[in-house]
């Protein structure tokens, strides 16, 4: 019976054709689908043999979809086995052919077919087994198809293969237009370097008619001006010579930061580097954080910052090279205030004042002096060192200062300590040779504290800079001449300056270790940046390589120097002759030419 129903099927499907390109399309597409489901209605039919369609359904059919009838009854007729499927999809191929031969007649026509949505499957011909659902699809959906979609070797995993290499494809596109755009962006950024190569230097006229007062001009010409230096044989303006570019930044330094033309040579030296030079200048314009010392003989540093903290004080310790140090980040009340301070435990005190009396490390029961005490910060932290045992000379010049000395000392409880109004440079006619260990913070012009006081900018100049190295030569000569280099636990002079110069720091050490019998040795210090052996024109002693520097932009804290001389004998030496050029690379001294 089934053979009978599918026979009379194909038959029919034999002598209509169709009216349009539409339906012609509908039948492959359909075929697909007839050709995926057929697997799945065979183990159906063996089952159950599928019912013949009544006539009543034949009709409802023609009514609500005349033009998929056929379609419908193939696609019944394919469900019955597989050698009628196979005499179905011959005669689809036979009228694709046919429908394409009339396809003119339909290209001809102005008004192209409407639209049409198909019902696949309609709802008598689904089985309730199966559940399937109705499927609807646009003419346009058909034009996705290829012939190969209906040929039956075509399986999930083909389609699945060939999904991947799809996006493989994509990828490799995606990866060719991004080595593309890179190859673009290389190409502009060449362009933009040679348009950048060479720097137009402006000239005198251009200076004077720019405004002074734009300083993000100024900013940027520096900018440019480090970066022409830095590749000058192939970013200079032909014609112009170097020392041109350094003249200018050198005057765009002083009038952006504000300092006179000396003290910013003087700096420009110290760092040739232009990045380090920036970061110099900046530093010195931001404050430090604020510190405080713990009196060791009133109380210990974790005592003392839980009892901060309960005030209102954020504290922490200051660094890992110091176990007295503390530094305060913000605090609610008065940090010179509290009644901790009132009482002595703890003292406003910078990181730097530590370092020196770190490295002259007094003993219990020695003779110290500190030649220029106020306002007795150093001193207190002397007198806790040696334990409140032996004697500190506290000196200063200013009788001013020396009382706030006084008042600092009774606060923190130093009972060792005798205070005194004398000029430095008179203590060796007062008492000679009379004292174990000297400190000698000498005054200095204050470059490494500009922070402090801004006038230090345009203050220094040349002659101010030579009247301070002289004082300090003069008082470095005091304080070795009043060393007992016979004590049998001191002998040793530390110099420290708040001064980043060479002119007051390694030429002044340099100085004495040509007037005295003493030589340098290790300040012990665990931070900072070794003394310069050679600056420039200078040739100093290889020996002030145990010299410590410390600069605001690397170490955070003021600028500083500090170096320990030990005194070998108390006689003076005689004047050296002056020695050939030879002899004095040899023995590594050369007198300086500061």
């Amino acid at each position: 019976m089934v053979k009978k129903v599918a026979k009379k099927v194909v038959k029919k499907v034999a002598k209509k054709r169709p009216a349009s390109d539409a339906v012609a399309e509908e039948a492959p597409v359909v075929q697909k689908k007839v050709v995926k489901k057929a697997p799945v209605a065979e183990p159906v039919q063996k089952k159950a043999p599928a019912p013949a369609v009544s006539a009543p359904s034949k009709k409802k059919l023609a009514k609500k979809t005349p033009a998929a009838q056929p379609v419908q009854e193939e696609a019944q007729a394919a469900t019955v086995s597989s050698p009628s499927k196979k005499k179905v999809v011959k005669k689809l191929k036979k009228k694709k052919k046919v429908v394409k031969a009339k396809g003119s007649k339909a290209e001809s026509e102005d008004v192209p077919p409407p639209k049409k949505k198909i019902a696949l499957f309609s709802a008598e011909d689904e089985s309730e087994e199966e559940g399937a659902g109705l499927e609807e699809m646009e003419d346009e959906d058909f034009d996705t198809f290829d012939k190969d979609d209906f040929s039956d070797d075509s399986d999930s995993s083909e389609d699945e293969e060939d999904g991947v290499m799809a996006v493989e494809k994509q990828s490799k596109k995606l990866e060719q237009r991004a080595a593309a755009d890179k190859r673009l962006a290389d190409e502009e950024l060449q362009l933009n370097i040679a348009d950048s190569e060479t720097y137009h230097l402006p000239s005198l006229e251009e200076l004077d008619s720019a405004p002074k007062t734009d300083l993000n001009a100024l900013k940027s010409r520096i900018s440019e001006i480090m970066q022409v230096l830095g590749d000058f044989k192939k970013r200079r303006e032909p014609g112009r010579s170097r020392s041109e570019y350094t003249e200018l930044l050198h005057k765009d330094l002083c009038s952006y930061y504000g300092y006179n033309e000396y003290l910013m040579e003087r700096f420009m030296d110290l760092f040739p580097i232009g990045s380090e030079l920036i970061e110099f200048l900046d530093a010195n314009d931001v404050q430090r954080p604020v510190t405080i010392r713990t009196n060791t003989m009133k109380t210990r540093r974790g005592e003392l910052a839980r009892a901060l903290i309960n005030r209102g004080m954020n504290v922490d310790p200051a660094a890992k090279w110091t176990k007295v140090g503390l530094v305060v980040y913000d605090s609610q009340v008065p940090v010179g205030a509290t009644p901790e301070y009132l009482a002595g435990h703890y003292t406003l005190q910078g990181l730097n004042s530590l370092l020196p009396v770190m490295a002259l490390a007094p003993q219990p029961n020695e003779v110290v002096l500190d030649m220029c005490a106020a306002p007795g910060g150093k001193t207190g932290h002397i007198a806790a060192l040696m334990k409140n045992t032996g004697t500190v000379f506290a000196n200063d010049a200013s009788l001013p200062r020396g009382r706030a000395v006084v008042g600092n000392l009774h606060r923190l409880g130093v009972n060792n300590a005798i205070v005194s109004n004398l000029d430095g440079r008179h203590f060796p006619k007062v008492y000679r040779q009379g004292f174990d260990r000297v400190l000698l913070d000498a005054p200095c012009s204050g470059t490494g504290v500009i922070w402090k006081d801004e006038s230090v900018k345009m203050s220094r100049d040349k002659i101010d800079i030579q009247r301070r190295w002289t004082l300090q030569r003069e008082l470095i000569l005091a304080a070795i001449d009043s060393i007992d280099a016979k004590s049998k636990t001191g002998g040793y002079l530390v110099y420290s300056t708040c001064s980043v110069l060479v002119e007051e720091n390694e030429a002044v050490v340099n100085y004495i270790l040509k007037k005295r019998d003493c030589k340098l040795v290790d300040t012990g210090l665990e931070i900072g940046v070794e003394g310069f052996v050679n600056f420039r024109e200078n040739r100093f002693h290889p020996s002030l390589k145990l010299t410590r520097r410390y600069y605001p932009h690397v170490h955070n804290i003021d600028g500083f120097f500090v170096a320990k001389i030990k005194k070998l004998s108390n006689r003076k030496m005689e004047e050296k002759k002056v020695e050939k050029p030879e002899e004095a690379d040899a023995n590594g001294v050369e007198e300086s030419a500061v």
